[in-house]
């Protein structure tokens, strides 16, 4: 009788149950693979999350809390009264109308210089590049003072006017909401065009011209074609410039009126004035839920995947309906413009249609760019000429040419100790987060896990999150602990802020590096750290550079949080540049911001010049 064992059947079962065994070892060291992954996964997302956990989600959650408590105990009477008093939800409004305006001007007339950049020749794209990143990186504090010297009674404007007889008196165009609305617009317009440009770069440029052969007009092929597929990228600079406009104060605090006043002044004033933590945490709790309002409806209707460059969403019939109603709207208007077209055709001759054809349409888009760079670089170029006048006033045009202002700045104390202070708080917080950011990135950029996403919107909650909010939850929050007014203190605030634009930085360069390096270095007997410390960080070198600098030039122009933490001898440049531009005009704040226009310079043509020598 034979065995179990001995049948086919059971020669088949013991050579299934053979193989787990023979395949153990194996199966034990992909384990072993995965837990020493999963150590190094920790290692690198727990420092910066610990960090925003701590110097982040703790202060705004215990201003959260503090808006619940009145003379120590708690109550709902901070949000009643800003429920009971109309003037709170006045300001409320006016901060939404300055917001959506400002959005909608920055994307319409970003729209076109960020196209003109994707379809130039490379050596034309950097240059534009250039000088579309450098008001980016201006000061905004810099760039709200040349509008107050622009369009006061007597700059440019005024001058320009009454010489031409246009005007016999000089015209109030500062301190009114249009005033507020072209500061606005040339503040966060280079933000527009930058995160438009970064999804049309990935728009094939032959779907034009095939459309063309086929016998789309250049103006049907644009609005049924290229303009939809555009959208994730006016979508998403949408929502930034939106969000970052309702936390705004530099531009409404310096050039608007009374009638004007955001609800980030608001908070400022309460806490700067009166103390009141409670109704301050109210208030920015207000503005908190208002911008997850937005960013919930936000990806309702579009989704934010579109952030980083996703195709939109339309949920729901209701969302077919309006995608549908849209399309019907660009092949209506597609139709009009074939018809004025054609009958333009008629009246033309044909070498001269021709001629148009072919460079009208590129004319016209080169002339607007170069008015769109005028109006973002004009003002703050016409500051260079009033910090060498030999007045004791501003005034246009500079009288003489003199180097006192530049001497005075040199020789005062107050302003060598605020620049000495900006850079020693710059320089650590710009390497601290670093040391967070770039372990952060690497994690994020090479792990296929499930969290990844998810660790991703975590590490850019400082830039969701309005600034105004995060510096009073941070003033709460440090007060308690004897921090304010230190650097100590300024340096945790300042790398928070930093760490998205380090992480953002590195992901993009981590994006393009060619992983097969690390591996043939390895397996020439190369050890993890030496192949991190001889290929892969001198590959990334140039790119690593740039995200420190822009990290540090962030933290030397952050206003927000030295406006809450620093006084005095301790205050930092931006910080004196805002106390003295609000008492007075004078040459010696158009030497400031000069110099601080020169640090732009610098700043972005090292990086560009890194670029290149990279490349």
């Amino acid at each position: 009788m034979m065995s179990n064992t001995d049948t086919p059947e059971g020669h088949e079962h013991v050579l299934i149950d053979a193989a787990p065994l023979h395949s153990r070892p194996k199966q034990a060291a992909k384990r072993r693979r995965s837990t020493r992954f999963s150590m190094r996964t920790f290692l690198c997302v727990a420092p910066v999350t610990l960090y925003l956990a701590i110097f982040l989600i703790v202060p705004v959650a215990q201003l959260f809390g503090a808006s619940f408590t009145s003379h120590g105990e708690l109550s709902l009477s901070n949000y009643i009264r800003i429920a009971s008093a109309p003037v709170y939800g006045q300001v409320l409004a006016i901060t939404f109308k300055i917001a959506g305006f400002t959005t909608l001007l920055a994307v319409l007339g970003g729209y076109p210089l960020a196209y003109l950049v994707t379809i130039v020749s490379p050596k034309a794209r950097n240059s534009l590049l250039f000088w579309i990143t450098l008001p980016f990186w201006t000061s905004f504090l810099v760039r709200s003072f040349a509008w107050i010297v622009l369009l006061g009674r007597h700059g440019l404007l005024n001058q320009l006017f009454m010489s031409l007889g246009l005007a016999d008196a000089p015209f109030k165009l500062l301190y009114t909401f249009g005033a507020v609305l072209v500061g606005m617009v040339h503040a966060l317009m280079p933000l527009a065009i930058l995160t438009m440009m970064s999804v049309m770069s990935n728009i094939d440029r032959k779907l034009l011209p095939a459309a063309s052969t086929l016998g789309s007009s250049p103006v049907r092929a644009f609005l049924t074609i290229y303009l939809p597929l555009s959208v994730p990228g006016i979508a998403a600079a949408a929502i930034l410039v939106f969000v970052t406009s309702l936390g705004f104060f530099v531009t409404p605090a310096l050039m608007g009126s009374r009638h004007d006043i955001m609800l980030t002044q608001v908070v400022i004033d309460q806490v700067l004035q009166t103390l009141n933590w409670g109704f301050a945490g109210a208030l920015s709790m207000v503005l908190l839920v208002a911008v997850l309002i937005v960013f919930a409806i936000y990806h309702r209707v579009i989704g934010l995947d579109t952030l980083s460059g996703g195709t939109p969403h339309a949920s729901g019939s209701r969302g077919s309906r309006t995608r549908t109603l849209a399309y019907a709207t660009l092949h209506l208007i597609a139709d009009a413009s074939d018809a004025l077209g054609r009958l333009i055709a008629r009246v033309t001759p044909k070498r001269t249609r021709r001629r148009k054809q072919g460079q009208g349409a590129s004319r016209v888009l080169w002339l607007y760019g170069a008015a769109a760079l005028i109006y973002l670089l004009g003002p703050t170029f016409l500051m260079i000429p009033e910090s060498f006048t030999a007045l004791s006033s501003i005034d246009w045009p500079p009288h003489g040419f003199s180097m006192r202002w530049y001497e005075a700045l040199s020789m005062s104390p107050k302003w060598l100790s605020a620049t000495i202070q900006s850079l020693a708080i710059a320089t650590v917080s710009a390497s601290a987060s670093m040391l967070l950011g770039v372990p952060a990135a690497f994690f994020l950029s090479r792990s296929n896990s499930r969290w990844r996403t998810s660790l991703y919107a975590y590490t850019l909650l400082p830039l969701i999150v309005p600034h105004i909010i995060y510096a009073v939850g941070l003033f709460y929050f440090l007060s308690k602990v004897g921090l304010v007014g230190t650097i100590a203190g300024m340096a945790i605030g300042h790398t928070a802020i930093t760490i998205p634009y380090v992480v953002v930085t590195t992901s993009a360069i981590l994006k393009h590096y060619d992983q097969r390096l690390d591996a043939a270095a390895q397996s020439l007997g190369a050890t993890r750290w030496q192949t991190l410390t001889r290929v892969t960080f001198p590959i990334l070198a140039a790119g690593m550079v740039s995200a420190f600098l822009f990290a540090f030039v962030t933290s030397f122009d952050e206003l927000t949080i030295a406006l809450f933490l620093t006084s005095g001898l301790n205050s930092t440049l931006p910080k004196l540049f805002w106390d003295e531009v609000s008492l007075s005009i004078s040459p010696v704040i158009a030497a400031v911001s000069t110099c601080l226009f020169v640090l732009s310079v610098v700043v972005i043509g090292t990086v560009n010049r890194i670029k290149r020598k990279a490349a």
